[in-house]
């Protein structure tokens, strides 16, 4: 398994290279973020550890860029910026995790593993269509009405929990869990811009309306409901 890591300090970086190297993963390392993000984009990883704070191009730049290209590599950030704004905007621009320095390896591994497991494709005949929605998840590909919706990875994923529980509703606390993976926080409003955008791309320009707020409670995708 190949990781590229992005860090520019260099202690740092050497103490995850030589831990991940030690548990039988090849790392390439880019201390710039222009680096980074052309080793993305041109060679083949299965995963990244992002550092946010880079010259150049900074980490959230980073992602953002490979999520709007499509790409759906599992992106793990490691970075020192511990408030709860920066932790919401690395998962709204599609980070799988968010790791706060400073850390403890084993964590940081055990983490990793989690990502690459979440991230196993799965088989290629997948196909779930309700109503006039298609989701091909192998292509991490949706339509509507024939109409190819151009959703991030993020949005896809959860656009899929929600339509593998149709009918079933949803709390925030179990979204966040299933999608990001991570223990909810009530300060947090990442679901619920993370369903605004998805709306706005799969329901907005359509009359029937798919996914629908239970006030109090969470979310139902439910094409019967009016």
């Amino acid at each position: 398994m190949r990781v590229l890591l992005v860090e520019d300090e260099p202690k740092t970086a050497a103490f995850v290279r030589r831990g991940l190297e030690e548990n039988g993963f090849t790392v390439t390392l880019a201390v710039r973020g222009d680096e980074a993000l052309s080793l993305a984009r041109t060679e083949t990883f299965g995963a990244i550890v992002l550092d946010v704070g880079l010259p150049v191009l900074d980490g959230f730049s980073i992602l953002a860029a490979l999520r709007q290209s499509g790409s759906t590599i599992p992106v793990l950030c490691l970075t020192a910026r511990d408030t709860v704004s920066d932790r919401v905007k690395g998962l709204e621009l599609g980070a799988d995790d968010y790791l706060v320095k400073p850390f403890s390896f084993s964590e940081l591994l055990a983490r990793l593993r989690t990502i690459l497991r979440r991230g196993v494709q799965p088989a290629p005949d997948r196909v779930i269509r309700v109503a006039d929605l298609e989701l091909d998840l192998p292509r991490v590909r949706a339509s509507r009405g024939g109409q190819r919706l151009e959703l991030t990875a993020k949005e896809f994923n959860l656009l899929a929990l929600l339509v593998r529980r149709q009918g079933e509703v949803l709390s925030r606390t179990v979204i966040a869990e299933e999608v990001w993976d991570v223990n909810f926080d009530s300060d947090t409003n990442v679901v619920e811009v993370a369903i605004r955008r998805l709306r706005k791309k799969m329901d907005d320009p359509f009359p029937r309306k798919l996914v629908h707020t239970v006030r109090g409670v969470g979310y139902v995708f439910d094409p019967l409901r009016e």
